[in-house]
């Protein structure tokens, strides 16, 4: 007997069957494209908070799952003997102007405030900030030490073996039983569109590359809009573009090439580094622009987890968890913004 059948095995999908797995219930995943197809098996993996400002229940949702992903990554590793590739090495940014640097110095006062210790954002001098650093107009560089990466497709297989490991069922076919739970993405948003006025949500697509340079145990990097992320393995990924149209949702294009020169003008260093893959995949954002967490609006008794974007896997332990005691123990905690009636 299956306790929960999760439909989608992207990042709130796995993470979903995960934390229900890890409280005893028995899942089973039905993915027909399988682990990590659409957007969860892509490169970048920056877990980069919000700004610490106009405060909402999205940013404190979203500090609580960083706050929490050290220990819940560790058990997922240990469960499944699968490192996630995820590292709280915190963030490095450029600071433009003297505005920006007013601006940054006020947000460090908001953080102190708003993660009660538990991180810091403050402004160093660039020459405190080691030989993997971007350039700074300025001489200043913001660095926080909430940031932190994931690989991606590392972050996938350490929750398949994991969930495999508490005997659930990873499958492309399948019949659904217990509880059910929707995360699936793009194609789920479009199907709950169709049935309604206005869009529930859409497609965004991305293109990043994934560079051979080993500076796996620097920060990550947020210079002229780009993410450059150091990952476990000895890569740098380099993402991404954000493109609501588009016609081809896997290709590459002159468009990931300005993302490139963007990152080797912020670090010249990059500029010899072998590029290994250029990848491009579409995210699902909702309308109401947070994660939609709940009850399926058109599957009565059933639930959805979707909506992930671009702070998916940051957004994934405390996604997992919360959605686990809605479905499991009837517990719901879900902020009202990412009920699915807000993107309604």
């Amino acid at each position: 007997m299956v306790d929960v059948t999760v439909y989608g095995a992207g990042a709130f999908g796995l993470s979903v069957a995960w934390s229900c797995a890890r409280r005893g219930a028995s899942v089973r995943v039905i993915d027909p494209n399988g682990p990590g197809a659409g957007s969860s098996g892509g490169l970048v993996g920056a877990l980069a908070p919000h700004v610490p400002e106009n405060w909402n229940d999205k940013k404190q949702f979203q500090l609580e799952s960083l706050l929490m992903a050290a220990d819940w990554w560790a058990e997922v590793a240990a469960t499944g003997g699968q490192d996630s590739g995820y590292g709280r090495t915190g963030r490095l940014q450029p600071v433009a102007n003297e505005d920006a640097l007013t601006l940054a110095h006020a947000r460090a006062e908001g953080a102190a405030q708003l993660w009660h210790g538990r991180a810091d954002w403050s402004v160093i001098p660039a020459d405190q900030a080691g030989d993997f650093a971007p350039l700074t107009p300025t001489g200043w560089l913001i660095r926080d030490t909430l940031t932190a990466r994931m690989h991606p497709r590392m972050a996938c297989a350490a929750l398949i073996a994991a969930i495999t490991a508490r005997g659930g069922q990873i499958t492309r076919d399948g019949d659904p039983e217990g509880r059910i739970v929707w995360a699936t993405g793009v194609a789920g948003l479009e199907q709950i569109s169709a049935a309604h006025t206005r869009s529930f949500g859409t497609g965004v697509k991305g293109q990043a590359a994934l560079l051979q340079f080993d500076r796996r145990s620097a920060p990550q990097l947020f210079a002229d809009t780009v993410h450059i992320v150091p990952h476990a393995d000895g890569t740098v990924a380099i993402g991404s573009t954000s493109e609501r149209d588009y016609t081809d949702p896997t290709s590459t294009d002159a468009q990931l090439d300005t993302v490139l020169a963007r990152a080797i003008a912020a670090v010249p260093a990059l500029a010899d580094a072998p590029i290994l893959e250029r990848w491009a995949g579409v995210r699902p954002r909702a309308r109401s622009r947070a994660p939609v967490l709940g009850e399926h609006p058109l599957r009565p008794g059933e639930f959805i987890a979707n909506g992930g974007f671009k702070i998916g896997f940051g957004m994934a332990p405390k996604t997992a968890e919360t959605m686990a005691d809605l479905i499991l123990d009837g517990r719901d905690t879900i902020p009202p913004g990412f009920a699915p009636a807000a993107s309604l």
